[in-house]
């Protein structure tokens, strides 16, 4: 059998909201929500990718969500989507919503609120599992 390939084909911005009274300092607080779907159809997959940054106790100042299209190549079925996939679509769409927050923050002339650099495997898991088919 032949390697998986997959690249993203495009993403987008669909829902934003920051509200810069809610950032009280600089130790942010990070949730994060992922969600797929793999379209037979076309041989695509369609991440949902939502960061929310707030401070302790408080509301969220920064509600992010990106959704990004992978394309595979060499891949037929949902079954069929290679196990470093989950994982690495997420490495892959992180940096772009990662400078979408520090370039929009830092444009509206306030504080400038540049998401730290992570390790996002650990949602290869929630991602696996909030993935379906259509």
């Amino acid at each position: 059998m032949e390697k998986a390939a997959f690249s993203i084909s495009k993403y987008q911005f669909d829902k934003v909201s920051i509200d810069l009274s809610n950032y009280r300092s600089k130790d942010i607080k990070l949730d994060f929500q992922t969600s797929g779907m793999y379209f037979d159809e076309n041989k695509e997959f369609e991440l949902q990718f939502t960061v929310n940054a707030f401070n302790e106790n408080e509301n969220p100042f920064v509600q992010v969500n990106c959704v990004g299209t992978f394309s595979f190549e060499n891949v037929s079925s949902f079954e069929e989507i290679p196990d470093f996939f989950y994982r690495n679509s997420i490495a892959i769409l992180f940096p772009y919503l990662r400078a979408y927050v520090s370039i929009v923050t830092t444009q509206a002339n306030g504080p400038g609120i540049i998401l730290p650099t992570l390790n996002l495997s650990s949602l290869e898991n929630t991602l696996r599992k909030n993935t379906s088919k259509k």
